[in-house]
Formats: C-alpha cells, structure tokens, sequence
C-alpha cells in the first residue's frame, strides 16, 4: 500500500450499524420499529444532526410530531435517547487490519457523518481505538460526506496531502468525492479477507 495515511468511513466500515436494533429492544412490533426507523434514523433531522446543524433536543421534538399517539411517542423518544447503547458495535475482522496498518507505519484517521453525540462515545465502539492519528466527526465542523469541502477541511485539519490518503468508505458516492479531491479510495462491500488484498495486508 503506497499510501501512507489510511482514512477509515466509522458506520458500515469500522463498526456494523442496526439503527433497528434499539426499538427492537422495546418491541417487537414491526410496525412501530419500521415507523421508527423512517420518522427517526432515515429523518431529516437525522442527517442535519449528523451536518451539526440543529441540537439534539430540537431534532427529538421535531420527530416526535410526526408520531400519532403518546405511546408511540414515548417508544420513539427511547429509541432516540439510547440508540447509541444497541446500535454499533465493532465489525470483525477489523481491529487486525488496524493494527496490522498502525505496525506497517501507517498513519490512521477517521472521516465519518457523526453527530455530536459520537466524539463524546466512540471510543467504546471502535476496533483498536488507542491506534487512531486523528478522528474527525462531521457534525464538529457543519460539514457532511460527500460535501467536497469535508474532504479538504480534514486534511486542513490534520495538515495532510490528499495524494497520501486512502478512503475507505461503504458508500460510492463518498468515495466519488472524496477522488474527486485527490483521495485514493476503496468502496467497502462488507468483505474483510477483498480489504485486506486492497491494502495488500494479505
């Protein structure tokens, strides 16, 4: 791997992410975890939280309103409040690629669509997480992938050359932009065993 700073994506790279895993510890009511899911985790809210463009409480009582009992609300506000306890955990496989990086003189990063409440627990989710060079969460800098001015405001940021930095990234569009920035870059599909080859760890 010619490139000295590898630069992980967190959600779907780093770590696997259910953002149905939290409501389905309250129910199992398929409907209301389907509800949950389109009018909390896929809501514009949701991406202006991960953009650092409204507060957590605003969001909360945005999504809310579009709820149609106060049962509904009641489970849609748990959800919201301790979705960081169920959803994320570390992808296997993924800490052995790290360090195998970090011991082959690598410099890692972290560029990834987090809201404010990420910088604050990551650390209990990430594979190897004493290993990373720099992290950088979205919502910190009002930015979001793939806005180009994220790509060149983490290298600002971490005063890095962009002919340097590898992205990895589950997302092509991501990926798009971050080239289009002078980035390498791999979309990741899942496959461990196809990164490893990708950054020659094989």
């Amino acid at each position: 791997m010619q490139y000295p700073n590898i630069v992980f994506d967190m959600g779907n790279v780093l770590i696997d992410y259910d953002p149905d895993k939290v409501t389905k510890h309250y129910t199992d009511d398929p409907v209301l975890i389907k509800k949950i899911h389109n009018l909390v985790f896929s809501s514009m809210e949701w991406i202006k939280l991960d953009a650092g463009l409204i507060s957590e409480n605003v969001a909360l009582s945005a999504m809310l309103k579009r709820f149609d009992s106060d049962a509904e609300r009641e489970l849609a506000k748990l959800a919201f409040l301790h979705w960081d306890h169920f959803n994320m955990w570390a992808k296997p496989g993924m800490e052995s690629i790290v360090r195998d990086l970090k011991n082959r003189g690598h410099r890692i990063y972290i560029l990834s669509n987090a809201s404010l409440r990420l910088p604050k627990i990551y650390m209990n989710y990430m594979p190897a997480a004493e290993l990373y060079d720099g992290v950088f969460f979205s919502a910190e800098h009002q930015l979001i992938k793939p806005q180009k001015e994220i790509y060149q405001t983490f290298l600002n940021t971490f005063h890095l050359d962009a002919s340097e930095c590898f992205f990895i990234d589950d997302l092509p569009e991501n990926i798009a932009a971050a080239k289009s920035q002078g980035f390498g870059g791999y979309c990741f599909d899942g496959n461990v065993e196809k990164l490893k080859n990708v950054l020659a760890l094989m």
